[in-house]
């Protein structure tokens, strides 16, 4: 069996060799068509790749986050609870220590106002009352952050940012050890974020140094950042029997966000954008189709009388159908390879062209996946529209067919 295929398809390829010209006219609907499909697809698995980064970078994609639940729904409109669960300092230590997964903890409490440095001079400023970890981000560059220790004592510390130096007309010498009142308490500043592009004052505390009314105003999220993207189910589950435990009414009280919902958002548009462009590109194809069923009908009537020497010494129909269906797979994979060179060299003079409009740091992606579904095309397309012309060509009569001429 595999004799007859390698001899049938060295056939095909001999008679492809001594028509090569007749050849690649007929195929080139499939040659543009297949061109077409990888660079589309190329473009957009660079595009997908893009968006993951883009995502990334601006997301963490292993973060859960843990929030109060601070509104109700009443007849389809938001109203703010009169009472709110909170996860203080105290109960989040104890939500860290009860996971079974390692993860990195955070807790931060976001609210606007403003720090007096003197009767009279008051700085706007975003207020985080955080845990020492202060954020991933974070990195301080003149003095140091508060301890654990800090934290516990209920120390008044205070981490700033340069904007709010700016704010503040300080310098970072100046500013260490200045007090600042934040809430009606003075907080002594110990240490200065690095410079960064941010111009909005931020400062940074200990989250114990908030009272529970504090804490109800402005309720606490706990971010934590899993190892592995696999874990965070199972940190999932370790954070809901936890919060179970807890608070009988957990599920209204508190909800748990994760981010890889973004991941599939963008893939399922992209997916979406890939099949519709695939079918408008597979019209091209479909022409190309019919280009190689063309050859293949003319090849059956250039070659009627050998069919019939072929039938009269012996060969039957499936070996004539075998022979003409081997030599449409190879036409077909041949407009295909070509397709797929001419694809590759588009999309490297297409990128360039694409960076040097929009400068974005955009390149083309080729995936094992785009070279399957060329191949699997191709293999198809030679099936599908040889299959008439192979059948045409078995069902000859084998002595009408020798004294054709």
């Amino acid at each position: 069996m595999f004799r007859k295929l390698f001899n049938s398809f060295a056939l095909a390829f001999a008679n492809i060799r001594s028509n090569v010209l007749h050849t690649f006219l007929s195929v080139l609907g499939i040659v543009i068509g297949v061109a077409a499909l990888v660079s589309i697809l190329s473009l957009i698995d660079g595009m997908e790749e893009f968006a993951r980064d883009q995502i990334s970078q601006t997301t963490s994609l292993n973060a859960i986050i843990i929030q109060t639940e601070a509104y109700k729904r009443v007849n389809e409109v938001r109203i703010r609870k009169d009472s709110i669960s909170v996860i203080d300092y105290a109960r989040f230590k104890q939500l860290t220590e009860n996971l079974s997964k390692s993860a990195k903890p955070h807790i931060r409490s976001t609210s606007s106002g403003e720090a007096e440095l003197a009767p009279g001079k008051k700085i706007g400023a975003l207020l985080l009352a955080t845990s020492a970890t202060l954020e991933p981000t974070c990195v301080v560059s003149t003095g140091s952050t508060f301890t654990e220790e800090d934290l516990t004592e209920r120390r008044n510390y205070a981490v700033v940012n340069h904007a709010f130096l700016k704010a503040a007309e300080l310098s970072e010498t100046t500013a260490l050890e200045t007090t600042i009142i934040l809430n009606n308490n003075p907080h002594t500043i110990t240490g200065i974020l690095q410079e960064d592009e941010v111009n909005t004052p931020k400062i940074y505390f200990p989250i114990t140094t908030l009272s529970e009314t504090e804490l109800q105003g402005a309720p606490p999220e706990i971010i934590l950042e899993a190892e592995k993207t696999e874990e965070i189910p199972a940190l999932k589950t370790d954070i809901n029997t936890w919060l179970e435990e807890h608070d009988p009414d957990a599920k209204q009280n508190f909800r748990i966000i994760t981010n890889e919902f973004r991941i599939e958002q963008a893939t399922k548009g992209f997916l979406l954008f890939r099949v519709i462009m695939g079918l408008i590109v597979g019209i091209s194809v479909l022409v190309g189709g019919i280009g190689v069923m063309n050859v293949l009908l003319i090849s059956v009537t250039e070659r009627t009388a050998e069919i019939g020497i072929r039938k009269a010494t012996g060969a039957n129909r499936r070996d004539i159908m075998l022979l003409f269906l081997s030599e449409s797979i190879t036409v077909s994979a041949f407009g295909s390879f070509l397709g797929l060179v001419l694809g590759v060299l588009g999309t490297m003079i297409i990128v360039p062209i694409i960076k040097a409009i929009t400068e974005v740091p955009f390149y083309a992606a080729y995936t094992w996946n785009t070279f399957l579904v060329i191949t699997t095309l191709s293999i198809l397309v030679g099936i599908v529209f040889g299959t008439y012309p192979a059948i045409r060509a078995s069902r000859l009569n084998p002595v009408e067919a020798i004294r054709h001429e």
